[in-house]
């Protein structure tokens, strides 16, 4: 069973260094192998694999361009993987799982850099307070005896937010899923007024992003980003060289405070899908029903696009299918169709006319009053139409 780590690491001023240089030739590996593809379905309707694309850099490319010869300075299964990152990302526009391929930008800090063993025989040192990566040698790890010492890394990743770097590692493990012991299941209803209603308990989960706390950061992330975007608009009008430099190095340092809130806010809420989940898989459901929300749709809805962004549905998802499958619980995801909200949960009478401000759901049938997301956690739980995620 492969099972991930991830913590945080300090590098000094060399690693720094040599990090940087690496995800700023993986950038323009990603970027140089989206703009190739683009020009080549130009002129022949074709494209080209992320392996030829590499091999033809390597042999053809560098070689007849001396002027490129930096792209060979970094470790080489870093650049190596992520054109196969280009690739997979084509491979999915393909099937119609995602939109075309769109170029990386620095600012985002999405590049990370790949190491992985070379062959059987190589072994990733690894430490209670420190580990080997490739190329920048033994790095200290800030939560001391956090990764396993004594299971095999397979591969890792390095990556950094804001002024803070992490290391992630793949390390194969012995399967051990916990078996349950209750025989009912649990029917979780998402939503943007609390973020989620469970079938089991009585009170829902709260929506984090209308707590004190979380509208106090967005306050001051208001703030940052106007102080950002007149330090930009102060820049165009400077034309004394001094004075430009010194412009600069202000908006560097005030684009790291806004990527220190955003950052901060990340980690609020994907604590608090955390917290959440565990709450959830503590109970030791023998299934667990959620909805396939169409979240792309939601997004269209620009009076309710910022508070979907905000709620994290697909991270929620993608979190919990991983703990059912390390804890052996079935995750069912009903069709995004089915009428949850509108079946009554006692008698199954669907009433047809409800609307979204009826927030108390009243069966027109059987006289059943109940609230209206406990009603679709209910159905979601009783629902005999599901696949298996």
């Amino acid at each position: 069973m492969l099972k991930s780590y991830k913590t945080e690491i300090i590098l000094n001023e060399q690693q720094k260094k040599i990090f940087k240089q690496t995800i700023g030739v993986c950038r323009f590996a990603y970027n140089f192998f989206i703009a190739h593809n683009q020009e080549k379905y130009k002129k022949s309707n074709k494209f080209i694999s992320g392996m030829d694309f590499s091999k033809w850099l390597n042999n053809d490319f560098i070689p007849n361009n001396p002027e490129y010869s930096w792209i060979k300075d970094v470790y080489a299964k870093a650049v190596k993987q992520s054109i196969m990152n280009a690739d997979k990302a084509f491979r999915k526009f393909f099937k119609g799982e995602s939109r075309f391929p769109r170029f990386k930008k620095k600012k985002n800090q999405d590049v990370k850099m790949y190491f992985v063993k070379n062959d059987a025989k190589t072994v990733i040192p690894c430490e209670r307070h420190r580990i080997k990566i490739p190329t920048l040698g033994w790095v200290k790890i800030k939560e001391k005896g956090y990764l396993p010492t004594n299971a095999t890394i397979k591969s890792g990743t390095v990556s950094q937010k804001t002024d803070r770097y992490y290391v992630s590692v793949l390390v194969e493990e012995d399967a051990a899923s916990e078996s349950t012991d209750s025989n009912d299941g649990i029917g979780v209803d998402l939503g943007l007024k609390e973020f989620a209603v469970i079938s089991s308990q009585d009170r829902p989960v709260k929506n984090i992003n209308k707590t004190a706390r979380v509208r106090k950061i967005e306050k001051s992330l208001k703030r940052q980003q106007r102080k950002l975007s007149r330090k930009y608009e102060s820049a165009k009008k400077n034309k004394n060289k001094k004075e430009e430099t010194a412009t600069r190095q202000n908006i560097h340092k005030q684009v790291l405070k806004v990527q220190k809130l955003h950052y901060r806010l990340s980690n609020i809420r994907e604590n608090h899908i955390n917290q959440t989940i565990n709450m959830i898989i503590k109970q030791k459901p023998r299934f667990i029903t959620i909805e396939d929300l169409n979240v792309r749709g939601m997004m269209k809805n620009r009076h309710l696009a910022k508070a979907v962004a905000q709620q994290c549905f697909n991270q929620f998802k993608t979190k919990l299918e991983v703990k059912c499958k390390i804890n052996g619980i079935e995750l069912r995801i009903v069709d995004r169709f089915y009428p949850s909200s509108k079946l009554c949960s006692c008698c199954g009478h669907r009433k047809v006319d409800l609307k979204l401000s009826d927030r108390i759901y009243v069966c027109d049938n059987c006289g059943n009053t109940m609230d209206r997301d406990m009603n679709a956690a209910v159905n979601l739980k009783n629902a005999k139409i599901y696949k298996v995620a």
